[in-house]
This record gives C-alpha cells, structure tokens and sequence, in this order.
C-alpha cells in the first residue's frame, strides 16, 4: 500500500462517483459491517483537517450502522466492478450479506474501527467527525424536488481523512 496526500487522486475518486461509484464500507461498534454504493461526497479541507463528507439516507441499513461507528471508508475500485457496485447500491445489507453475495473481502483498515473493500485500488479511512441532516426549507426547490420526491433527506457525515493510499 502506497500513502498519498488527500488531494492527489482527487480525479480519480470524481470518475468513479461520476460513472458507477465507489463503495462505503462501514463497521458498528457492535461489529455489524455493510458496503453501500454512494455516488456523492465531497474533499476538502473543513476546521483546518482534510475531510471527505458522505451523505447516507435515513431508510438505509448503512445509516443504522454509521450512526453508531466511529469511522468509515469509502473505497474506489477500477472500472471492472460494475455488477457488484449495483448490488451494493440496490440491495439491503439487512437482507443480504453483501460481501459474500458479491465476493467482495471486507478486511480491517489501518484505522481503528474501519474497513476496506480489498479488492478496490484506492482507499480513504475515515475518523467521523461530525454530522448533520440535510435542511429541506434550505434546499433549492429543484434538488428538493428531483432528488427527493419521498422527502427522506439524508444525513451528512464528515470524515477526517485519516490515511489515504493506493494498492
């Protein structure tokens, strides 16, 4: 594994959330894992520490899981990975395991409490920071009525970009 600064493989990370995402692995205190496909997050740089932000709705088994974790990933896998991205992002991880599903390894991170999808080429371990809830009197009326038409708003969670590396 090769460390890089956060920023670096910022355009690689933006095609893949652009084309067909990149995995959110995360792992609860009581040591229930999930993958989640997310097409949404942001880096940069928020009360001076480098920061990914990732947005996880309510209804989703990941947000039961996050909300009681100290620490996620989110993994970035080369363009061969398009049908287990769909699994990840159209099934429940209540339902299924799915990791044995797609034949993805969930393995410990290099940080405490986290977890990668091993099979991916770049990796963000995050420590949890902060959250917050989308505001829907906040929202411009075209994203609120395009992106939520069920008004189940996500929930926002700040990362501190703990280790970022490459296989």
């Amino acid at each position: 594994m090769k460390a890089f600064p956060f920023y670096e493989n910022f355009d690689v990370l933006c095609r893949a959330l652009n084309s067909n995402g990149a995995f959110l692995a995360v792992k609860d205190r009581d040591g229930r894992s999930n993958i989640m496909t997310i097409g949404w997050a942001t880096v940069g740089i928020v009360w001076s520490k480098h920061v990914m932000t990732v947005m996880v709705r309510p209804v989703r088994y990941t947000h039961e899981l996050i909300e009681n974790a100290t620490a996620f990933s989110v993994c970035v896998p080369s363009g061969k990975y398009g049908h287990e991205l769909m699994t990840c992002g159209t099934e429940s991880g209540r339902n299924i395991d799915k990791a044995k599903k797609t034949g993805l390894s969930l393995v410990p991170g290099k940080l405490k409490d986290s977890i990668i999808v091993m099979e991916c080429d770049l990796f963000y371990e995050c420590e949890i920071i902060h959250k917050n809830a989308v505001e829907p009197g906040s929202l411009k009326p075209d994203i609120k009525g395009d992106l939520y038409p069920k008004n189940d708003f996500h929930t926002i969670y700040y990362g501190e970009i703990k280790h970022a590396y490459t296989k």
